[in-house]
Parts: C-alpha cells; sequence; structure tokens
C-alpha cells in the first residue's frame, strides 16, 4: 500500500488509509470530541468531507493531485464516537483530470455521498 500523495495529512483528522490500489482506496475516520461540532455531540460535516476528499486524493494517488471541485451529499448524522469508512474508486480520467466517486458509511449505511473532479498537475500547486 504505497501512498505518493497528502503524506503530511494529519490522519487523526482525516482518517487512516486501510486500502489502496489500483484507483480505489479506503479510508477509516474515527471521530473525537475535537470534532463535535455542538453539545449534542453532531460531528462537523468537514470533517467527514476530509475523509471522503483524502479517500478521493488517495485513490489518484499522484504527488501533484489537487481537488477541483466536488458534488456531495450529507444524507444522515454521525455522532463524535463513531467510526465512518470512506471508499473511493476513479471513474473517469481524461488527460489530467480524474472523477471519483466517494461513499461514506457508518455500520454499512451511507452517510456521505459525492463526485470529486481532481487534476493531477505537472508540478506542486504551490510551485
Amino acid at each position: 500500500m504505497q501512498i505518493d500523495t497528502h503524506r503530511q495529512i494529519d490522519r487523526k483528522l482525516c482518517g487512516r488509509p486501510l486500502f489502496v490500489e489500483d484507483g480505489q482506496s479506503r479510508v477509516e475516520l474515527v471521530t473525537t470530541d475535537r470534532m463535535a461540532a455542538d453539545e449534542a455531540g453532531l460531528v462537523h460535516g468537514g470533517f467527514i468531507f476530509g475523509a471522503a476528499d483524502y479517500a478521493a486524493m488517495i485513490a489518484v494517488n499522484h504527488p501533484h493531485v489537487v481537488l477541483g471541485a466536488s458534488d456531495v451529499k450529507f444524507l444522515k448524522p454521525v455522532r463524535v464516537g463513531e467510526t465512518v469508512v470512506a471508499q473511493a474508486r476513479v471513474q473517469e480520467v481524461k488527460g489530467k483530470k480524474y472523477w471519483v466517486s466517494v461513499s461514506v458509511s457508518k455500520d454499512d449505511v451511507e452517510v456521505f455521498q459525492g463526485m470529486f473532479t481532481c487534476f493531477v498537475l505537472d508540478k506542486h500547486v504551490l510551485d
């Protein structure tokens, strides 16, 4: 499981890779109190999006991959302490443009789905 991108990502905030191979990936995120949006323990959607985005990036798995756009739906809430799994699959590639579908589930119930448009650049985006 060689990961060639996003090597310094905080895996406690964006998830831990479980699988990366041939345009696919799976990332597990264990939610914590730091992710709570309110006193009821609702996890802020940005953390779920972050896990999905990370899964999309490592499914492409190129050192210079960046996110260009996304079309996402939050389907169910996630509570602090729950574990979610993001599964990503490259659906189409045209030149440097990749479309990656991502589904995030907890206990086999889908809580998030999205299509991520990723770009593989010739050099780092900050260069």
